[in-house]
Parts: structure tokens; C-alpha cells; sequence
């Protein structure tokens, strides 16, 4: 049997970013101006056996203490941009190995970015 393990770890943080191009498509202008979400964010990472070879509530504080220590930053970023980054820190970090980001506003709509590294 061939299966691959892995854990995950979710958080939230608010932000305030916007989308300046937004002006030129119809029906979504507002999100041109700043305006404010609560980010989901998901990671998914391999491990490479059952006892905890990466524990999930460190890589939760390490992961959430990125966006508290200012790494991940809003501005005109959006979902998308927001998961490749993220994922950049992890693949640094966690070399090798599968592994799934996502980054939602609202937890209704986002992005996901799924990697084999």
C-alpha cells in the first residue's frame, strides 16, 4: 500500500488590503479600496512517519508568528500571492516534501497552491 501522511494546521488573522485594477471590471469597483477580512489560512505538509516527526500545534505557532512578526503582509496582495509566499517560507523550511496552501477571505472564497518539492 502506498500512502503518503501528512498534518495541517489552519489560522486566522484580519487584514485590510485592495485590488487598484478592480476599477476596471464591472460590478466588483469597491474592492479597489481598502477593505478589511479575516484571512483562513491552511497548510497541509507530508510527514514522513506517525510520532509526530513535525508536531502540528509548533508548526501552527511558527507559521501564525510569521504574519505577527510583519513576513506576511497585505497591502495589495491577494489570496493567491498570500499562499505563494507562505508556501516559499514552508518549502525553505520543510524541504522535500508535499504540501497544500490555502488562503481564504472569510473562509468563503480563496486561493489553494498545491506543491511536490
Amino acid at each position: 500500500m502506498n500512502c503518503t501522511r501528512s498534518i495541517f494546521i489552519t489560522f486566522q488573522r484580519e487584514g485590510i488590503h485592495c485590488w487598484p485594477d478592480a476599477i476596471q471590471h464591472q460590478g466588483v469597483e469597491f474592492l479597489a479600496h481598502p477593505h478589511r477580512h479575516m484571512f483562513h489560512f491552511k497548510v497541509e505538509l507530508e510527514v514522513k512517519h506517525n510520532d509526530r516527526e513535525v508536531e502540528f500545534i509548533l508548526l501552527k505557532r511558527e507559521l501564525s508568528g510569521l504574519y505577527d512578526e510583519g513576513v506576511l503582509k497585505l497591502d495589495k496582495k491577494s489570496c493567491e500571492m498570500l499562499a505563494e509566499e507562505l508556501v516559499g517560507y514552508v518549502v525553505n523550511h520543510y524541504p522535500c516534501r508535499r504540501l497544500a496552501v490555502e488562503v481564504s477571505e472569510d473562509g468563503e472564497n480563496g486561493a489553494r497552491i498545491l506543491c511536490n518539492t
